[in-house]
């Protein structure tokens, strides 16, 4: 299993990071309709997440390897005057009891791993979720560019490849699944709504394309 390594969010440049994914709106009106209110926002990176979610009402853990992004979310946390409960920790062991949470966010994160460390997240994910809890998860797909084209020296098991594009994540570990690895992945849970394989393409340059899973998941029971 590969070590896991924080993203260096002090060279992040892109904006885009602060503003809640377009799911949020959606995810936190259906789980406060469900009575949901333990929230986990896992990777929490900046804190998009955990300020909106703080601000819809949910009471808010956050967590992620890189203290400079803790330190950033506690500062916007304290500006806003929102009770955010931070952590410093690795994805592959959560600090955390077992069904502390009713729904987890889990956005763009857990892939920052090999095949070993995905499957020891996701358990440490169904730990710590609640019986009937749900999960928001992104995956990166087998289909994209970046998969397909990777350098065999970069590639580290059949799944996982070194990524390098990007300053912020360089040599970060990135996990590729398919549909089939979907349906053998998430056995012990129920798909809300079908999984949702969307692309992203340059426009300059068409020819690059990131395809990524997006999956909300019901915890069975």
């Amino acid at each position: 299993m590969i070590k896991s390594k924080p993203w260096d969010w002090s060279k992040n440049k892109n904006g885009g990071w602060l503003i809640p994914s377009i799911e949020s709106c959606y995810l936190a009106e259906s789980w406060k309709s469900k009575g949901f209110n333990k929230f986990l926002d896992l990777g929490c990176g900046l804190g998009r997440h955990s300020i909106y979610f703080a601000k819809k009402g949910f009471s808010v853990n956050a967590v992620d390897l890189s203290e400079f992004a803790l330190n950033y979310l506690n500062d916007w946390a304290e500006k806003e005057k929102l009770n955010i409960k931070t952590e410093t920790c690795d994805m592959l062991n959560l600090p955390f009891n077992d069904d502390s949470f009713d729904c987890i966010i889990d956005y763009n994160v857990i892939y920052h791993t090999d095949t070993l460390g995905f499957l020891k997240s996701l358990e440490e994910v169904k730990r710590v979720l609640k019986s009937d809890g749900e999960l928001f998860i992104t995956l990166i797909s087998k289909n994209t560019w970046s998969f397909k084209n990777a350098d065999n020296y970069r590639r580290i098991d059949e799944n996982t490849i070194l990524r390098n594009e990007d300053d912020t994540e360089r040599n970060v570990p990135h996990f590729y699944v398919d549909i089939q690895d979907i349906r053998n992945y998430f056995k012990n849970f129920d798909f809300v709504v079908p999984p949702l394989e969307q692309t992203e393409y340059d426009i300059e340059n068409t020819g690059y394309y990131s395809t990524h899973f997006n999956l909300i998941l019901h915890k069975k029971y």
